[in-house]
């Protein structure tokens, strides 16, 4: 086998969460709230290098399920108030105007994370113009500008020119992921104040949209919605190394195997071995995670394989999940939508 070069696989992840996996020197602070994992993150000028993303703060909410009412309901109180904290932390104020935007491909389901939330934001711009508004509501405007493909114009040429014209305070912008585990996507929400590359979830990354660019605040959040051929090729043989390791160590009594529904080693500790590695996929079972994903992306480029994939399930998903954020961010920025 010829030697593995990882110079031409750059690992297709947008959540700094899965960037600092192996990094011991970058500090996070993770807690549990009703179940769900939230994961606090500051890069600075040192240690934003190492993963190749900007300085800022990147939180990252984790959860299994929000297809039941109940659980999104609880991820979306969660989503809210760590939003709440990101706007305090940025000192923005209560009365600060805000525009938020869709970023995305509506006609794309895996595409369409941003602009499906824009229908869900409670839009209250237009309202201080004509009439007294209540106290505990904020001037709040929306736009899903589409994408290059269909304009011709560049997104965030579009966002410049109307921060320029309407003046917001500060920014959020929506838009989908990547991720480099299957087990994160549409299971993880991230949000940052280093700002965004439209179209990064399906790798087609455009100009940056950031506090560099528009002069204000911008709070970028994001959910990974597919992951590449690669990924799910080298996690399937990393499952296939848990699953071996597994049944090896729970043959019973009688030589017989544990029934296959019984199987959950997923949420097990399993110290798969290198022995255990070898013994089921023989010289593959000799690399490392990183030169599994590169001998995988070696085969599949040159073909045209190595295909951008989203799970089956994806249009119920993406509605559960334009539903948290959108009026998650309603109940960050007014104070009198909590119902919704």
């Amino acid at each position: 086998m010829h030697r593995i070069d990882l110079k031409n696989y750059e690992i297709r992840t947008d959540l700094a969460i899965e960037a600092t996996s192996n990094l011991n020197n970058i500090k996070k602070n993770e807690k549990i709230i009703d179940n769900i994992k939230v994961t606090n993150i500051y890069l600075d000028k040192k240690t934003h290098k190492l993963i190749n993303k900007k300085i800022g703060n990147y939180t990252t909410i984790e959860f299994d399920d929000i297809t039941d009412y109940n659980k999104k309901e609880t991820v979306k109180k969660v989503f809210s108030s760590e939003l709440r904290k990101l706007l305090k932390k940025l000192s923005i104020r209560e009365d600060d105007s805000c525009l938020v935007i869709g970023l995305g491909n509506i006609s794309s389901t895996p595409d369409a994370l941003g602009p499906l939330t824009i229908q869900n934001i409670l839009v209250t711009n237009h309202l201080f113009d004509v009439a007294n508004v209540e106290n505990g509501f904020r001037r709040v405007g929306a736009i899903s500008p589409g994408v290059k493909g269909s304009t011709g114009i560049e997104t965030s040429d579009i966002i410049k020119g109307i921060v320029d014209k309407v003046k917001p305070s500060f920014v959020i912008v929506i838009d989908a992921l990547a991720s480099q585990s299957i087990e994160r996507v549409n299971k993880t929400i991230q949000m940052t104040d280093a700002g965004i590359h439209p179209g990064s979830g399906i790798g087609n990354n455009r100009k940056e949209i950031s506090k560099e660019t528009l002069d204000i605040p911008v709070i970028a959040i994001g959910v990974p919605t597919v992951v590449d051929a690669v990924t799910i090729v080298s996690d399937t043989i990393n499952y296939m190394h848990k699953h071996f390791t597994y049944m090896k160590n729970n043959i019973n009594k009688t030589n017989k195997l544990i029934p296959i529904n019984k199987i959950n080693y997923l949420k097990e500790q399993i110290d798969v071995t290198i022995e255990d590695k070898k013994n089921l996929l023989g010289m593959i079972g000799n690399l490392n995670e990183s030169e599994i994903k590169q001998l995988i992306y070696e085969v599949l480029s040159p073909i045209g394989y190595n295909l951008m994939v989203t799970p089956k399930e994806i249009n119920f998903v993406i509605d559960k999940l334009s539903d948290v954020i959108g009026n998650g961010i309603n109940r960050a920025l007014h104070k009198n939508v909590n119902n919704l």
